[in-house]
């Protein structure tokens, strides 16, 4: 309900009031009344009203002094201005101190009724607001772990939107980024005889038990650091170097903490990894160069023959940067999870067209570069449900890769090999995708009154988040927040046809604590509200 103060020093001024106002059709209540705005100032505080109505001239404190410091202590409510002084210079002052309306005695019952019906409404508004903005907050801090990993993983591949990323991150935790140099190590889990026989299951929980142990590492030897999983195989880590620091100080901790991390995976789950650092850099936007050239410096390790004859140049030149396989890694891997065949043609056929520009490129990086595509594929295809191997069951991995040659054929071969990937994996082809979907169905329907998000789903059904979303409106037509709020709409209508139950019990009953924001949500679903229905027995 909502609360009215009603401040006047005419006793029958508010004797008249507290009989005019409509109070059972507004749905408020009198929480109190004062003679003059310093009483008046005392009661706002002990009552927290949400509508105060005041006249203007009273002993002790006028209503306008009140109002002004009301203002100053940011007052939330509404204030309406009932005054026998129609003068002109008082409702320019009660207008600058933003008061909902300003009326002169006498005033009619119906003049009184629509003034607080405009100002309920308003309230309702703001009341409203809140509510979502407090939904959307909470929702935020549900998913912000997941967000914050995304935008990590963004900034270290060069996939970031630069306007976007520009402006969020002074408001982040990466704030103190802008007063730091950035240095980015590479991580590569080398396949052993060991690990060639893993299950992809099994995979990653050694990636699991790997990131824990280098986090600890971190946490000890160096906090102002970021882990981040890439695709696969791969991960890497960045530092934030204190601007103060000598650089080749740093870079020599580095190495040493990238000596520790290989030791401990050595001797805790008898892994072998591989690490290569790029340069410093001044700018965060410049994150990506950073981890391009600790991913070429893994690159010079391997034993293929690479981008210039048999090794690499310390430092990659420009143009090599401009290959960029990380990024191109990461931005494909995602078209690939989504089933965006177009944008993954495209995506491939920038990267190739850049190859081309390119006279020092041998068939064995081509192929290198088959391999390392191929894992990226299976891992990624993986955590949304789908087992490459099963797609291609007579393939024969080594005997096709051996025969690219050129840049071309790589595109070629590329190019079909994600249009069956793309045109298999449709969700209702997909076993696994449609039990997924019947399981949300009847989870929304069996815990419909809980906390009920797709983080939670995601951990039970083992699919990302973003991809459960997707499957889901697929199937259905609706994302599973709508899916979710119908289904309690239609229940909360069952519960109201009972007329058992006040709307209170219902909207808790139908997972919502909150009854203003049960009741705005009943109303865009059913174009009424729940007092409605009740009042009119439907």
């Amino acid at each position: 309900m909502w609360k009215i103060l009603i401040i006047d020093d005419d006793f029958q001024v508010l004797e008249g009031m507290k009989k005019a106002i409509p109070w059972e059709s507004i749905d408020a209540v009198l929480v109190g009344e004062a003679s003059d705005g310093a009483e008046g100032l005392k009661m706002v505080r002990q009552t927290q009203p949400d509508i105060v109505i005041t006249d203007i001239y009273m002993p002790v404190m006028n209503g306008l002094e009140m109002i002004e410091k009301l203002r100053e202590n940011n007052f939330p409510g509404e204030l309406i201005i009932l005054s026998g002084y129609a003068d002109f210079q008082y409702a320019r002052q009660a207008l600058r101190l933003q008061v909902s309306d300003y009326l002169s005695k006498p005033v009619t019952i119906e003049e009184l009724g629509a003034v607080l019906a405009k100002v309920i409404k308003e309230l309702e508004t703001k009341e409203l607001k809140k509510i979502e903005q407090e939904e959307v907050k909470r929702r935020l801090m549900m998913y912000e772990p997941f967000v914050q990993q995304e935008w990590l993983k963004s900034v270290m591949t060069g996939t970031f939107n630069e306007t976007i990323a520009a402006e969020s991150i002074q408001l982040s935790e990466q704030a103190y980024w802008l007063q730091r140099n950035h240095v980015v190590m590479g991580i590569e889990l080398m396949s052993t005889v060991r690990t060639a026989n893993l299950s992809l299951i099994d995979w990653n929980l050694f990636r699991f038990a790997l990131a824990n142990i280098i986090r600890e590492i971190l946490a000890e030897d160096w906090p102002e650091s970021d882990f981040i999983e890439l695709h696969s195989h791969h991960a890497a880590i960045m530092f934030h170097v204190e601007r103060s620091s000598v650089t080749a100080d740093a870079m020599s901790r580095i190495q040493l903490i990238g000596e520790r991390i290989t030791d401990c995976v050595l001797t805790y789950l008898r892994l072998t990894i591989r690490l290569g650092l790029g340069q410093m850099k001044e700018s965060w936007q410049e994150i990506s160069d950073s981890t391009e050239e600790a991913f070429l410096d893994l690159l010079q390790m391997s034993n293929i023959p690479q981008l210039k004859g048999d090794q690499l140049s310390t430092v990659p030149s420009e143009k090599e940067l401009a290959i960029r396989p990380i990024k191109f890694y990461q931005e494909l891997a995602e078209a690939i999870v989504y089933s965006k065949e177009e944008i993954a043609a495209q995506i491939v056929e920038a990267y190739i067209n850049r190859l081309q520009s390119m006279s020092t490129i041998t068939p064995a990086y081509l192929q290198y570069l088959c391999t390392e595509l191929w894992t990226i594929f299976a891992y990624s295809l993986y955590s949304v449900g789908i087992v490459l191997d099963e797609l291609f069951p007579e393939m024969k991995l080594q005997s096709e890769i051996i025969q690219i040659q050129t840049p071309e054929q790589l595109q070629q071969w590329l190019r079909g090999k994600i249009h069956i990937i793309a045109t298999s994996r449709h969700w209702n082809e997909n076993s696994k995708h449609k039990e997924a979907v019947d399981f949300m169905i009847q989870y929304a329907h069996d815990h419909y009154a809980e906390e009920i998000s797709l983080e939670d789903m995601s951990k039970q059904l083992y699919l990302s988040r973003n991809y459960l979303n997707q499957i889901f409106k697929k199937a259905t037509g609706e994302t599973f927040t709508n899916y979710v709020i119908q289904v309690r709409m239609k229940k909360a209508q069952a519960l109201l046809a009972e007329g058992k139950y006040l709307i209170y019990e219902i909207s808790e009953k139908v997972g919502y604590k909150n009854v203003p924001y049960f009741s705005s949500i009943f109303k865009k679903y059913n174009g009424i509200s729940p007092s409605e229905v009740s009042k009119s027995g439907l």
